[in-house]
């Protein structure tokens, strides 16, 4: 370097900027990946078509059961159907570790809490949008099919509120799940055991302290906040949910920020 020049330093991007450019990177991956068509395809035939099964059966009866909101279809289907925009969320996040592209793309963003940050948001946004407007569609068609249905502006707005916290939590606990094991099959596991198995089978044994346990899973708040059952609060539901994507969130995300890549 001569007396005369001058080094010039090249101003690092703030983290907003980062952010944008992450989140948009997730956003060319997750959508240009044949496996989130495919679930998506799942999970639009559950919904849908749960929702309209649903319908006609209601079509079908006397109609002595009084005025029934439309949005049971939506609810109703999403119960199955949720578990398509579960693997969306979790394969979002586990391929990498298989082929060994996290390497990459921690040097690409090398700060691993905005990577974090919208490695959760993406996914997690993308799952619930896309089960409320699956949702949506079912509520549609079931007016379709059953004209004397109801479909008023606050029951919808309530229902898809619930089912779009049902799905955010739950796409929240996968996604965590899947940071944490950074395995597709094991997280996949997991996240069934949690939301769907458990929840079903630890009453069936017929011991009181199993089937008190198997309410304390988010499957069991997942049916409440859907169906109302089981028994159990508004509050303790809330909790539940909130509890357990938390709790895989902040095991997921230690995994991300504290471990080596391999």
């Amino acid at each position: 370097m001569t007396a005369g020049s001058v080094a010039v330093r090249t101003a690092e991007p703030g983290t907003a900027t980062v952010a944008v450019r992450a989140a948009a990177a997730e956003w060319l991956r997750l959508r240009t990946v044949r496996t989130t068509w495919w679930c998506l395809l799942a999970a639009a035939v559950t919904i849908v078509g749960m929702g309209a099964t649903a319908a006609y059966d209601e079509a079908g009866g006397d109609g002595s059961g009084g005025l029934v909101p439309a949005t049971f279809a939506g609810e109703f289907g999403v119960l199955p159907g949720q578990f398509a925009l579960l693997v969306l969320a979790l394969l979002a996040v586990t391929p990498e570790y298989a082929t060994g592209g996290i390497g990459p793309t921690l040097q690409w963003t090398p700060r691993r809490g905005v990577l974090l940050a919208v490695r959760i948001a993406v996914p997690v946004a993308a799952a619930t949008a896309a089960g409320v407007l699956l949702a949506l569609a079912a509520d549609v068609a079931a007016v379709l099919i059953d004209p004397d249905l109801t479909l008023g502006a606050g029951e919808l707005a309530g229902s898809l509120g619930r089912i779009a916290a049902v799905l955010a939590a739950g796409s929240a606990l996968a996604v965590g799940t899947g940071l944490l094991l950074r395995s597709t099959a094991g997280a996949l596991a997991t996240v069934f055991l949690l939301q769907l198995v458990l929840p079903f089978l630890l009453p069936a044994f017929g011991a009181r302290w199993m089937a008190d346990l198997g309410e304390l899973l988010p499957g069991s708040a997942t049916v409440w906040t859907l169906l109302g059952e089981p028994d159990m609060t508004a509050t303790q539901a809330t909790l539940l949910l909130l509890g357990w994507s938390a709790a895989a969130l902040a095991a997921g995300g230690w995994s991300l920020l504290r471990r080596d890549a391999a």
